[in-house]
């Protein structure tokens, strides 16, 4: 079958890292698209058409889903429990036969118990058609989450001397937007990887080179890490939750780079060199 402009895609998140992007990409496609965020946002592309959609209260999925052919979700940030929040949207479009793309995690499928795994499970055997994509770290995290401290020159995460294969936001965005514009990836999961594989140490060396300042990563313990998180303002238990996810990190787990971005995008992803060119000049203006 193939996927009618004429019905709309739904972006969850539409205004985050990954959505953003992923609403320009699908509207350069033509497709119509639903962009669902808790707020309005201050300006949407051309064509994009805003949705209120919070996960704490779904008291509006019906209009969300209003016209929508194609779900993008993805597992919601802080949450411990992916699946409850999920739920709901999952049983919709199943009964709506809407199709979902879900966006999880690298290294998942690790193990059964793992909460976004749970969610990815729980998608497949909703009914409704799907594609789950797993991307890598995003390199965009050290501007976005981390930015703060690259800024002035500090960066202290337990990832450990180990190589990861960091993806460029944009990259996932691709993907995602193939995934959702073709029926040909339908019950298949992809992992989204970067071109090569990177130790942060490497990736804050050009941040450095980009900014023109000193910047220093320190690999720290995963105690030390879940204390100055929480010092930062981050509960407890989801602080200690991403140290947890840092172990794969630290034991070169997340080194693994694969051609999926290509196969969904059909186009190479981005490399660091490029991925850090483009994001300096937001970093420049934290550390004006």
């Amino acid at each position: 079958m193939e996927l009618s402009v004429a019905k709309k895609v739904r972006a969850v998140g539409a205004t985050g890292n990954v959505g953003a992007p992923l609403v320009e990409e699908l509207l350069r496609r033509g497709e119509k698209v639903k962009a669902g965020a808790r707020t309005k946002p201050a300006q949407l592309p051309a064509g994009a058409e805003w949705v209120k959609f919070d996960f704490s209260d779904l008291s509006n999925l019906d209009e969300a889903l209003d016209g929508v052919d194609r779900i993008y979700a993805l597992t919601p940030a802080g949450s411990l429990d992916p699946v409850a929040m999920l739920k709901p949207v999952f049983d919709a479009a199943a009964a709506r036969n809407i199709k979902v793309v879900l966006q999880t995690a690298m290294g998942v499928d690790a193990d059964d118990n793992i909460p976004a795994r749970q969610a990815e499970l729980l998608l497949e055997k909703s009914g409704a058609p799907w594609v789950v994509v797993r991307p890598n770290w995003f390199a965009d995290n050290l501007v976005t989450y981390w930015g703060g401290g690259v800024a002035n020159g500090v960066f202290r995460i337990p990832a450990g001397d180990a190589a990861s294969s960091l993806i460029d936001t944009r990259d996932i965005a691709a993907a995602a937007a193939g995934a959702l514009t073709s029926d040909s990836h339908n019950g298949k999961a992809f992992v989204l990887t970067g071109p090569a594989a990177r130790t942060y140490a490497e990736a804050v060396a050009l941040f450095s080179k980009a900014l023109g300042l000193p910047v220093v990563y320190t690999p720290v313990d995963g105690e030390t890490f879940v204390r100055e998180t929480v010092a930062h303002g981050v509960p407890q238990a989801y602080a200690e939750f991403m140290a947890a996810i840092f172990v794969p990190v630290a034991n070169g787990w997340k080194a693994t780079v694969t051609d999926d971005v290509k196969t969904l995008s059909g186009k190479a992803p981005h490399s660091l060199e490029q991925t850090v060119a483009d994001l300096a000049p937001r970093l420049k203006a934290l550390a004006a």
